[in-house]
């Protein structure tokens, strides 16, 4: 499977990450999550080409991730903020996060806290069950086909049996 056919396939996996799933992409959103609006600062802050940032900068808001208003007009300049779509990312990054926090946190620790501001406590996001509750992990989860799967991986279901646990 080539990238460019990423977003045509019946696995959303595979739509999302046509849509975010490049390290620079996952970078600039990151900065997008931290504050940054403006192409000087995401350049600042990533170190990356002018050419790399503004093509994605242009992805996103050509996927609804972000949009782009003028803050200047002589010469024109342009800022960045995120939609409802790009901020229904987040719980991605925390998840991310805490990954890495376990795994790859150096020895003076996580480089970030997270702080409910609800709440006042510092928290590590978790997985829940929508309808219990309960926390979840691979493996406590199921896969069944839904309704937008393939006529193959309908059957491909069949024959592995009716549930396939994921972890």
């Amino acid at each position: 499977m080539r990238w460019e056919e990423l977003e045509k396939q019946p696995c959303s996996i595979a739509r999302s990450l046509a849509v975010f799933g490049d390290r620079w992409t996952l970078l600039v959103l990151r900065e997008c999550f931290m504050g940054v609006k403006k192409f000087a600062d995401f350049q600042q802050n990533l170190g990356i080409s002018k050419t790399i940032i503004a093509d994605r900068l242009r992805h996103l808001t050509d996927h609804g991730i972000l949009e782009k208003t003028a803050y200047q007009d002589n010469p024109v300049r342009y800022k960045y903020r995120l939609t409802q779509k790009g901020l229904d990312i987040y719980p991605i990054f925390l998840s991310i996060t805490q990954w890495g926090d376990t795994y790859y946190a150096g020895k003076r620790g996580i480089p970030l806290v997270y702080h409910h501001k609800s709440c006042g406590h510092d928290f590590e996001p978790i997985s829940i069950c929508s309808e219990c509750g309960e926390p979840v992990d691979a493996r406590d989860v199921i896969a069944r086909p839904g309704p937008g799967a393939s006529r193959y991986a309908r059957s491909a279901n069949d024959r592995r049996g009716s549930e396939k646990k994921v972890g």
